[in-house]
């Protein structure tokens, strides 16, 4: 008996030792942006400009409430409503607002009663039950997005359980839409697919279609059956106007698309941290918006029971009363006008720094995002030798410029890109080398010419950090290839490299 217990009593003690259940969890990588920002914080620079937020800031540089916002909840709170439980779809006012004002007022999907929409936890939580929405019911399962897209879009779709593809949108040659590449990939796509779209204020480049480019874009999506899916986080916020910042989404729909809408009134309302979004869906028909409507309202149950009270009923009260609506839109139009007047400011800012680079770009995207077309060097110069902060691939948030730190900003940046020796010289052999090749009586083969292009790439810009283009981009996927070969290659090497390749190709085709 002695024996039993002291096994028992020993047993009983390595069995109490604790279990070290989360010991083989990674630290997880840290959020580019929050990055930025941690750094601009640390900085002690007192001109220290903070570029990667991505909240409306005003002229101050200091958070900005609207005035109906405030108005709004003063009538709450004098109000005195309760805090019950709302529904699985929201509080019952907010739906239909939402909807009128992404379809518009007059709208025959919503007099139709096609359209099925839900609150959702700001746009973010709409992707997400929009996401795993088509994940369960659209055979492809498969969703292409822009590239470059708002990096969260990533995960959201992939969480959803959607595979992910991208297609071109960014052409960094002109800094603006490569409507060509687009519409090539999108021609290719599997009937059935998912594609992503930006209604308006394309993040992260600012780049939009044009209204004849969402026109073509709408007739080949259609004729490919494609169903898009709208990201909607800005309207209102791109041109200060609610409907012409809604064309895209309105165009589509009246052209027969079925679509599917996340909207967020995280930036034209500046309820970020209230969460306030909704999710629609258009439908065939009313009692196929009915299903619809069932199904998600079975997704949202055990992933968020149902969306917060307080961010959907200011949102409500704004849009349903005529004078808090007015208040509204001047101030929507108010932030988006002082967007533009930066960029305005930034451009001549740089012209008058003596800059001869071409920066129409600034003033041609829209929205609260540029992508301003510098390298990865230069933006460590601008973190490192003038404290202004940005993420990596060039992008600045607007909303971080006044009138105050302009024209700093202008000179910073003109100290940066204003003497470039390597991609001068480079630019002008290029250019000579291209001169010299349409004179020959035969053309180098494809393989020189990517040699050509990879060794330019390689001494003006260093290693390849671009993301890889789209699987339907043929060439575009040779190009990056050719020079991500080079990666590791020294800029003064592949400068010789490239010298030496042209005199080969001169005197192999002869002049």
């Amino acid at each position: 008996m002695l024996s039993y217990f002291r096994r028992f009593m020993s047993q009983t003690k390595l069995n109490s030792e604790p279990i070290h259940w989360f010991q083989s969890v990674p630290a997880a990588p840290t959020d580019p942006i929050l990055g930025v920002t941690e750094a601009f914080k640390s900085d002690p620079n007192p001109a220290k400009i903070n570029l990667g937020v991505g909240a409306y800031r005003d002229d101050a540089g200091k958070p900005f409430v609207l005035r109906s916002v405030r108005e709004a909840e003063r009538q709450l709170v004098e109000a005195q409503l309760d805090k019950e439980y709302s529904t699985i779809t929201g509080i019952p006012e907010f739906s239909p607002l939402a909807a009128k004002l992404a379809f518009g007022d007059d709208s025959k999907v919503i007099r139709d009663g096609r359209v099925f929409t839900t609150q959702s936890i700001s746009g973010t939580g709409a992707l997400r039950v929009g996401g795993q929405f088509v994940a369960k019911f659209i055979p492809s399962n498969t969703l292409y997005y822009p590239t470059p897209t708002w990096a969260n879009h990533l995960p959201v779709f992939t969480n959803s359980g959607l595979n992910i593809l991208p297609y071109r949108y960014y052409d960094k040659a002109t800094l603006g839409f490569d409507v060509a590449g687009a519409l090539e990939d999108i021609s290719r796509m599997p009937e059935g697919s998912i594609i992503l779209l930006h209604a308006c204020a394309h993040n992260p480049t600012g780049v939009d279609p044009s209204k004849d480019q969402w026109k073509e874009l709408s007739r080949v999506i259609k004729d490919r059956k494609i169903l898009p899916f709208f990201d909607m986080a800005y309207q209102g916020f791109a041109s200060g106007d609610i409907h012409e910042d809604a064309f895209a989404l309105r165009y589509f729909v009246e052209q027969g698309h079925n679509v599917i809408v996340a909207q967020s009134f995280a930036k034209n309302m500046g309820l970020y941290g209230e969460r306030v979004g909704a999710l629609s869906v258009v439908c065939d028909s009313k009692e196929e918006a009915g299903r619809v409507g069932s199904q998600i309202k079975i997704i949202i149950r055990p992933m968020i029971s149902m969306p917060p009270l307080h961010g959907a009923r200011i949102a409500s009260r704004i849009l349903q009363d005529p004078q808090l609506k007015q208040s509204w839109l001047e101030d929507v139009k108010m932030m988006a006008d002082r967007i533009k007047s930066m960029r305005t400011a930034l451009k001549e800012g740089l012209k008058a720094e003596g800059s001869t680079r071409n920066w129409e770009h600034i003033t041609n995207q829209i929205g609260m995002f540029c992508y301003t077309g510098i390298s990865t060097e230069q933006v460590q110069k601008l973190i490192q030798e003038h404290s202004v902060y940005l993420t990596n691939d060039g992008r600045i948030s607007i909303s971080g410029i006044n009138t105050k730190n302009v024209a700093y900003l202008a000179k910073a940046l003109h100290e940066v890109t204003k003497f470039d020796p390597i991609h001068s010289i480079m630019t002008l052999t290029f250019d000579a080398a291209a001169a010299t090749v349409k004179t020959l009586k035969t053309s180098p083969n494809n393989d020189e010419l990517l040699k050509l292009y990879a060794l330019f790439k390689q001494g003006t810009v260093g290693d390849n950090t671009t993301e890889k283009p789209g699987m339907f981009d043929l060439k575009g996927k040779a190009k990056w290839g050719a020079w991500d070969e080079k990666k590791g290659t020294s800029k003064e090497a592949a400068q010789a490299a490239y010298v030496a390749l042209v005199e080969e190709l001169i005197a192999k085709y002869g002049a």
